[in-house]
């Protein structure tokens, strides 16, 4: 049954109205303010003048409405985010026993007034004269007007102002709802009216309330819940039905409902007599607010980014606060590049291969190559604002001052890193930024480098260094294994993790241009000190253990570094989202930004040596040694990669991508990057290798089932041999005299630290690094003679060595 009418058009209709309403305004003010004074006919003439000068305008701001993050496939909720649980609804999908109720409740006469109820008036100044409780006459058109203007207001005091109790509001009210009336329908002011009111428990608008007390939507409501919302609009804190002292005064106030519902012929007595009958259960659940009361908290880390993203993004607002009240008021509906599958399984297997190891973090991120869309973050935590039961931190200073530790409760950023989240040492996966500076300076991936089991360096350290050679203040880079002595080139360097090449092909492109390289792919330098090098050219010239990993770095930037070069070199900002709207409308923030730093033929190439390390090659790779080789196995699909280790047993990483999809994973100790973690191994069976390589492949491994494999590019020939021309022979020739007749050709000369046994006298030239042939203007190293005959493990410098 529906009771609602239409507006009547009563003498009060049109402009006659105003000048009523000036008079009556003053004499239902004075009477509500100054009952001594109410009959006075200067009362009623000020109030009438009063009326007649206030502004007719009402600019109505748009309520707070939440903001919904969804999965990548546009339908699975990952969170809302709101300062206020409000959901705009149309009329249409508001019940006619819904609006039949708030008009019982509030306003019998909502469709015979306009917007201020005369009868009203007259019967409140009665009632305030004669002593009885005080009434102000408020219809809805005005209820609504005080809480739009509450809505609208842009600073704090206008919102003291709209709900003050004065004549001055009262009278403002009237004229605006007048106004309102004018320009609305009955049925959208009522709309409005219903999608602005609070209703107690964090719920704003009759969506939230159907929701956060009978976990149903408007639609459904049946006529005693519409009575027992209606009723709470009145003080949703006395007549909060989930509270003891509540819940028998919101079921009286339900009753008190139904009744004027019966009275005003919503309903029939039958009716109110089943709805005052049914007993009144309500849920009292509040709607889960942000990424810790998220529904899905196995999610947090990534809603997290998602506002950390935002919270950076300028498009959103000038200041910090400005973007905040914006997500959590501006009704966005954001779709998150988030990949459930991707997120699932990354989680999964982190958990799985994390096992007991607590204070070790195993981390892993995952970014779609071209986009820079992050599909997934993970981490072995729980993401959680409470630390009072986690285990003490492991920095000795933090400890001191009674912090504790992030297991297995936190909220940092430990995936992607922040201003006070610097990373963790990457490891040998640093050592594609110097392949990819020597691919850029024409060195091809079949250059060879003998590479000893001890490399002496020009960099520059503290003698103290445990990395020094043996007393100099030079750096000195050492093998894992003394199987790895030999000549490699690219290939075989990258598959086996060959330091003692990769420190003298730095030297020789340039550790800046290493550096450069780094950041151009993505690499974000957070450690003051890392920065201090990375900022500073000739400090990054000096930084000789850079291609080993030495510098800080977090999962996502090792994603999204490997990313750039499976998409050709195309740099990617990551990015969380996929598509923002907000009434409707498209938002261009969530578009990709990405730009050309390497040139395709040269990440084609880098690509091709990476390979080697996880057991897969291409056509035109000649790789040889592998310290991931089962990977590509497991994976089925064609994949490259790194691993890494660091010193002291810092960390564990690994990167593996295919032309679709690159993850990496780094385990540390995220309270303190500079510990040895537990469990400890020697870098091969290393038991942090073991947990974080298969979380890495394995979650790429699901993430890419059912989508088809897709080869990588081959590289150029020139990438692959170069353009080679011959050096010189100037074996047993002085240094002056080879350093001049290689300069005479073009190339760049240095002269390698320490003697190598020879036939040749001591101090000339025992041999050229590289034999033979090498790039046009490429660096040769000349190889000082001790004048001792040679021995078996002295190198050869022979022209087909590789």
């Amino acid at each position: 049954m529906s009771w609602i009418r239409k507006r009547d058009h009563t003498v009060f209709s049109g402009a006659s109205s105003l000048a009523i309403c000036g008079l009556l305004a003053g004499i239902v003010v004075a009477a509500a303010a100054f009952p001594a004074v109410a009959m006075s006919g200067l009362a009623a003439k000020a109030g009438a003048e009063t009326f007649d000068r206030l502004p007719t305008e009402l600019t109505v701001q748009r309520a707070p409405q939440n903001t919904y993050l969804y999965a990548s496939d546009n339908r699975t909720l990952v969170a809302m985010i709101y300062d206020e649980n409000r959901k705009d609804v149309e009329i249409n999908d508001i019940p006619p026993v819904m609006r039949n109720a708030i008009i019982a409740a509030e306003d019998h006469n909502f469709y015979r007034h306009n917007g201020v109820d005369m009868k009203g008036i007259a019967r409140a100044f009665v009632n305030n004269k004669a002593g009885a409780a005080q009434q102000g006459a408020s219809t809805l058109t005005m209820q609504y007007v005080r809480m739009a203007i509450s809505y609208s207001a842009a600073h704090p005091a206008d919102v003291v102002r709209a709900t003050e109790d004065t004549s001055a509001r009262k009278l403002r009210e009237m004229r605006y709802a007048m106004q309102v009336e004018r320009e609305m329908s009955k049925d959208k002011i009522l709309e409005r009216y219903l999608n602005i009111a609070p209703f107690g428990n964090g719920a704003y608008g009759i969506w939230a309330a159907s929701q956060v007390y009978f976990s149903k939507q408007p639609k459904d409501l049946s006529t005693e819940e519409a009575a027992m919302l209606a009723g709470m609009v009145k003080a949703p804190s006395a007549f909060d039905p989930t509270t003891p002292t509540g819940h028998p005064l919101a079921l009286s106030r339900r009753d008190y409902v139904i009744d004027n519902m019966t009275e005003i012929g919503a309903v029939t007595p039958a009716e109110a007599a089943r709805a005052k009958a049914a007993e009144l259960t309500v849920n009292g659940t509040r709607t889960p607010n942000g990424c810790i009361n998220s529904s899905h908290n196995e999610w947090g880390f990534f809603c997290d980014y998602v506002y950390r993203w935002w919270m950076e993004q300028g498009e959103f607002g000038g200041t910090p606060y400005d973007r905040e009240r914006r997500l959590k008021s501006g009704g966005y509906r954001i779709v998150t590049s988030m990949s459930v599958q991707t997120q699932n399984a990354a989680r999964r297997h982190v958990h799985k291969r994390a096992k007991d190891d607590n204070r070790n973090a195993l981390m892993v991120a995952a970014v779609e190559p071209g986009t820079g869309r992050v599909q997934a973050l993970a981490v072995n935590r729980v993401y959680k604002n409470d630390d009072a039961h986690n285990e003490p931190n492991s920095d000795p200073a933090k400890r001191r001052a009674g912090l504790r530790g992030t297991y297995p409760n936190t909220t940092n950023p430990v995936v992607t890193g922040s201003a006070d989240v610097h990373g963790y040492q990457g490891g040998s996966v640093f050592k594609m930024f110097a392949l990819v500076a020597a691919l850029e300076k024409g060195y091809p991936l079949s250059y060879s480098i003998y590479a000893p089991e001890t490399y002496h360096s020009r960099y520059v350290i503290s003698a103290s260094s445990p990395a020094a050679c043996a007393g100099r203040a030079l750096y000195c880079p050492k093998n894992a294994a003394k199987s790895m002595t030999g000549v490699h080139n690219m290939w075989s360097a990258f598959g086996a993790s060959v330091n003692t090449y990769f420190i003298p092909l730095q030297e020789r492109v340039g550790a800046d241009n290493a550096v450069d390289v780094a950041k151009r792919l993505g690499i974000r330098f957070r450690a003051a000190n890392d920065a201090r090098f990375a900022d500073d050219e000739q400090a990054a010239s000096q930084w000789g253990a850079f291609a080993l990993g030495v510098s800080s770095t977090t999962p996502l930037d090792l994603a999204t570094a490997y990313a750039t070069l499976a998409a050709d070199g195309r740099h990617c900002e990551p990015i969380p989202v996929i598509e923002i709207r907000q009434e409707g409308e498209a938002l261009p923030a969530a578009r990709p930004r990405c730009n050309q730093v390497i040139a395709k033929d040269v990440a084609r190439a880098a690509i091709d040596a990476a390979r080697c390390p996880v057991g897969d090659r291409s056509e035109t790779s000649r790789c040889r040694g592998a310290t991931a080789g089962s990977v590509r196995r497991a994976v089925g699909k064609p994949i490259a990669g790194k691993s890494g280790t660091t010193d002291g047993d810092r960390t564990a990483s690994f990167v593996v991508t295919t032309r679709q999809l690159t993850v990496a994973g780094i385990v540390a100790d995220t309270d303190n990057a500079s510990t040895t973690m537990r469990g400890g191994g020697d870098g091969w069976g290393n038991p942090h290798t073991e947990a974080v390589n298969p979380a890495v492949y394995l979650t790429l491994a699901d993430a890419m089932e059912g989508v088809e494999a897709e080869d990588f590019p081959p590289p150029s020939r020139r990438m692959l041999d170069g353009e080679q021309v011959d050096i010189p022979n100037v074996r047993c020739d002085s240094e002056p005299d080879a350093r001049t007749r290689l300069l005479a050709r073009g190339f760049e000369v240095q002269v390698a630290t320490g003697r190598y046994d020879s036939s040749c006298p001591a101090g000339t030239v025992a041999g050229t690094e590289p034999g033979g042939s090498t790039i046009e203007g490429g660096v040769v190293v000349l190889r000082l003679s001790s004048g001792r005959p040679t021995r078996p493990a002295t190198p050869s410098p022979s022209p087909s060595a590789r």
